[in-house]
């Protein structure tokens, strides 16, 4: 049956089901009056590698990929001329048609992020930072209700404004959403922009139901996965117009709390707020990594990986002053037959010690992971952090040793601090398989490009 208390679901944690209270329903009266932007970068990190070059973003043929990973490697971004050739993002190298005469950069995250703080600091020549939601590393949500009254400006003038201005500081082209709330801010942006030929779109709820509620197909809309296409097909549901016609207890039944945000979405209606967003503080707290292997490992070499992973993991953890009771391992294979295996252990203490946290993690990767079959893909997560002064131990720690490692911990991470994740390696980033070495000069997996030019 359908609840009578409404109890929302944030739209930023709605992929990882965490609960979040909203402003009752009554107050999006109000929220009707409210502007938001989300501003996106075209084609981010293509377009930074044609500026460097000081080509043009839009008509240059050029692809962001590591291609001395071989032909298999994903290309991180496509620019917006290739796109109009039929390329697709996150494509593959080899399936970029060899007939094109293209470019090939070389990841250079670094640069990213460099790029990506100079955006941020045009909107805050403009914009109060709690006014900013930096949603990736390009793209934000920005509430400008209060600066258009004080700039006397109109949204799609103040928008280009920005746009403008970013393209002519640091030549990367961008597109822009315009909404009555968070949420249609976003569809404005995904959907109605790509068709304007400003790259701005606008919605209100009025425009969206005239305009999107037949639209096809629903993953476009933000928020709805193909698992939640394929529930909604049960009952021959197919666009937004069918979800709001339908029956809520039947949605309820099916998506429980979930149904409130699809249905509030289905009518256009959205009641967080950025000030939601910034308050938003999780229950629990974790810390997650994972690797896709430069090839198909075997059992022992893959273990050998994790354990590197897990070790430098628990410096981070150490220096973030975190400890953790409780561990999930996850193992992706190469050859695609079935889907991966994983495993979790609760330990009998709570730390951020290597010598601990590895043995449980060597036990539980030998317990879940199949010993035959070759391995493509290794993660893990720390699971319920607490503060390090909240640690504890079994009755059968040697408290002598514990603090010696702590020590030892303390002053690696100072000698990394200041001279650099490679300053200090352990025995094993020395095998032959080993890639916690090489990661250390990487930014999200992908090549930092610190000591690189063009």
């Amino acid at each position: 049956m359908r609840q009578k208390a409404r109890k929302n679901v944030c739209l930023f944690c709605f992929e990882s089901n965490l609960e979040y209270n909203y402003y009752n329903l009554e107050k999006n009266v109000e929220e009707k009056q409210r502007c938001y932007f989300v501003i996106d970068m075209k084609s981010f990190f293509a377009s930074v590698e044609c500026a460097e070059r000081g080509l043009d973003p839009l008509t240059t043929k050029l692809v962001v990929a590591d291609e001395s990973r071989g032909e298999k490697t994903i290309c991180l971004a496509v620019s917006p001329a290739l796109k109009a050739l039929g390329v697709k993002n996150r494509c593959r190298l080899y399936e970029v048609p060899q007939n094109i005469d293209f470019i090939i950069a070389k990841p250079r995250m670094k640069k990213y992020i460099e790029y990506a703080s100079e955006i941020y600091g045009i909107y805050l020549q403009y914009i109060d930072k709690n006014d900013i939601h930096v949603y990736s590393i390009d793209e934000s949500f920005i509430d400008v209700t209060d600066y258009l009254k004080l700039y006397n400006i109109r949204a799609k003038e103040f928008a280009n404004k920005l746009m403008d201005e970013i393209y002519e500081k640091l030549h990367i082209p961008s597109t822009a959403g315009i909404g009555t709330n968070l949420y249609l801010a976003k569809i404005a942006l995904d959907i109605t922009a790509k068709h304007a030929p400003d790259h701005i779109g606008w919605l209100n709820e009025e425009k969206f139901i005239k305009t999107l509620w037949h639209h096809i197909p629903l993953s476009d809309f933000w928020g709805i996965s193909r698992g939640t296409i394929n529930r909604l097909a049960k009952f021959g549901i197919i666009d937004m117009a069918d979800i709001a016609k339908c029956d809520p207890d039947l949605l309820y039944e099916e998506f429980g709390i979930n149904a409130e945000l699809l249905i509030d979405h289905a009518w256009g209606r959205e009641t967080c707020r950025m000030s939601d967003i910034k308050n938003y503080k999780t229950k629990k707290k974790s810390m997650s990594g994972s690797q896709i292997l430069p090839h198909n490992y075997n059992f022992k070499d893959a273990k050998l990986v994790m354990d590197e992973m897990v070790q430098n993991a628990c410096f981070e953890l150490a220096s973030q002053h975190f400890a953790t009771p409780l561990l999930h391992l996850y193992v992706g294979y190469g050859d695609k037959k079935e889907d991966g295996t994983k495993g979790s252990v609760r330990m009998s203490v709570c730390t951020n010690l290597f010598s601990f946290i590895g043995k449980y993690m060597d036990d539980l990767f030998d317990k879940v992971v199949n010993r035959v079959r070759p391995i493509r893909k290794i993660g893990y997560d720390f699971a319920d952090l607490v503060p390090d002064s909240e640690e504890f131990y079994d009755l059968f720690t040697d408290m002598n040793k514990v603090k010696k490692e702590k020590n030892a911990v303390k002053s690696v991470i100072a000698i990394k601090d200041k001279f650099g994740k490679n300053a200090v390696l352990s025995g094993i980033d020395l095998y032959k398989n080993a890639t916690q070495k090489e990661r250390n000069n990487m930014i999200g997996g992908h090549n930092s490009g610190e000591s690189e030019d063009v």
